[in-house]
């Protein structure tokens, strides 16, 4: 977090959150008033223990205050157990609503967002940091809470034997607020470089664990391992300072209650001297001070919980108020006809001094299959994704059925395409839960087994153990890549929009699966229109137009036939495949 923000205006902001679960912290915090009221209690009876009992030697007090005392803690025991069950449930409440909130808008922002942050540190964000927020919120202010309670009683015991002496002791209070504010600095300065070392660990181990199979063939494990030592000695460098300052200024605090006690031993001694002070004052008052020391270091401690708490949340604020995907349009779709038209389009990545696209204008038809070819880096799949708009134009205009994109709300436009592309996602599940995914999900199962067959999937679904029923692990883990990628052709099927984008779903395969495939698109892909990033050339032979992409500009554009009797770049790409073939 930067320097420049208030902790407290964060800290302020995160009571927002607190709001639903008002009940519950107001049955804490009436647990947390018994406990100081007890520990008061418990102070405040040991004159009456030490006057009574070892000096005017009461018969009748010996065996009441012992079971006073018992008394007392029973109830301290009682508001104790209140006061932690309900500040957990409220902080691990926060901390759900958190993650949700916060996943739900990493959901709604634009598909530049995710080329910048990487998915290490967006777990890290749903994960420890939104446990960090909700210590801050709720266990750091029970600690906050609780112990100052807990020397507000001790003080209010002390003044009430001798204010003389707890007046003297008080002017150490500066000095520990001076410390503790230095503390918090410190911290703040640490905190959150230790929240983004933490997402770089975790996205270095993620990346090595995810591409195991390429570390282990190049021998790249000392390199990753090197890579992530260094990561873990930067954070274990940060955490050491941490430690270094809470150890400090605990070490502080104890000498600062060292000299109160020797302050109290001094002032009580005059005290007695002059008869203003028994033997039971002196051991309420030593009780009292012994007492204030171990809360005053917990409030010291839980400078660092508090501190990472805002670092964090300072970190999901980011994401929270970060702008989501602009939807503004208002013009009503149902379903469209799927005339496409890109105008003079121009597309640009932030950062970057060349646009990826420049000077796009084409149209693509109902019932007609536009491919679009180019060498990798040409700008292919950079033009497909500006038309469900993950990405916005830059200038020109993308129109459908004779409307600019801005004019329908995402939802709708989004509702008329299917996308197969060439890494299929998955998920955890069902093949029927994978297939009827989404809005799908109150498919008829008659819909969904068409669909399931006319993508040629049923060959291998029905020899499932479970059929439609089955799990097919995380990502689809448990099926070939040629499964899953008729399972996405199933789900496009199912779903039966107008427009149909195809982002090399062959380019993977083998092929015997490609073969399957491909047929499964010819099932797919009548009378919609049809939008297909090629990377074997042969598999558009009968496309109605083919778009050569080179540098985001169409450099060609034209039929299989009319391209290659051209002779230019798709020629020469055709020519160079049909080399690689033989």
């Amino acid at each position: 977090m930067s320097d420049n923000v208030s902790p407290w205006k964060t800290y302020r902001r995160l009571t927002e959150f607190v709001t639903p679960y008002r009940g519950i912290l107001l049955v804490a915090l009436m647990g947390l008033l018994i406990e100081a009221a007890a520990a008061g209690a418990f102070t405040w009876l040991m004159k009456h223990v030490v006057d009574e009992t070892f000096i005017s030697r009461n018969d009748r007090l010996k065996v009441l205050l012992p079971l006073a005392i018992v008394g007392i803690f029973v109830v301290r025991g009682i508001a104790g157990y209140l006061t932690d069950t309900s500040m957990a449930r409220a902080g691990r409440s926060i901390a759900r609503d958190l993650r949700i909130m916060v996943l739900g808008k990493y959901l709604r922002l634009p598909g530049l967002r995710f080329d910048s942050e990487p998915v290490g540190s967006m777990l890290t964000r749903l994960g420890s940091d939104s446990d960090q927020v909700a210590q801050a919120a709720i266990d750091a202010g029970k600690v906050m809470l609780q112990q100052s309670l807990q020397v507000v009683a001790m003080l209010a015991v002390m003044l009430f034997y001798s204010w003389r002496v707890t007046a003297a002791i008080l002017l150490l209070g500066p000095v520990l607020a001076w410390m503790m504010d230095t503390v918090g600095r410190r911290y703040r300065r640490i905190g959150h470089r230790i929240q983004e070392s933490g997402a770089q660990l975790l996205q270095s181990a993620d990346q090595a664990l995810s591409n195991q199979q390429e570390v282990k063939v190049y021998g790249a494990q000392p390199t990753e391992l090197a890579r992530y030592r260094g990561q873990a000695d930067h954070h274990l460098k940060l955490s050491l300072k941490v430690e270094s300052t809470r150890s400090i200024s605990s070490a502080v605090v104890q000498l600062v209650g060292a000299i109160g006690l020797a302050l109290l031993l001094f002032f009580a001694g005059r005290e007695a001297s002059h008869g203003r002070l028994t033997a039971g004052d002196f051991v309420a008052l030593m009780t009292s001070m012994l007492a204030i020391i171990p809360a005053l270091k917990q409030l010291t401690n839980v400078q660092g919980m508090l501190q990472r708490g805002v670092a964090s949340a300072e970190r999901l604020f980011n994401v929270l108020d970060a702008s989501d995907e602009p939807d503004s349009g208002t013009r009503p779709l149902d379903r469209a006809k799927g005339v496409i038209e890109f105008r003079d389009v121009v597309a640009r990545y932030p950062g970057q001094p060349k646009p990826a696209l420049s000077d796009i204008s084409f149209e693509a038809r109902p019932g007609t299959v536009t491919a679009i070819v180019g060498r990798s880096g040409s700008g292919k799949s950079t033009l497909i994704k500006l038309i469900p708009r993950f990405y916005d134009t830059e200038a020109g205009q993308i129109l459908l059925d004779g409307h600019p994109l801005e004019e329908y709300r995402l939802a709708d436009l989004r509702r008329q395409i299917a996308l197969v592309g060439q890494q299929v996602m998955l998920f955890d599940g069902t093949v029927a839960a994978n297939v009827a995914y989404g809005e799908l999900q109150d498919a008829s199962p008659e819909a969904l087994e068409q669909a399931v067959r006319g993508a040629n999937a049923m060959e291998f679904v029905e020899h499932l153990p479970e059929g439609l029923q089955t799990s097919i692990g995380s990502k689809g883990g448990r099926l070939s890549g040629g499964q899953r990628q008729r399972l996405a052709i199933a789900r496009a099927m199912l779903k039966d929009a107008p427009i149909l984008i195809l982002d090399e779903a062959t380019a993977a395969l083998d092929t015997e699966s490609e073969r399957l495939v491909q047929d499964a698109l010819n099932h797919l892909m009548p009378n919609r229109t049809t939008l297909v990033i090629a990377h074997r050339l042969s598999t558009i032979e009968h496309a109605d137009q083919v778009l050569v992409l080179d540098r985001g500009r169409i450099v060609e554009r034209g039929t299989h036939s009319e391209l290659l009797a051209h002779a230019g770049l798709y020629a020469h790409l055709h020519r160079m495949q049909f080399r690689e073939a033989e």
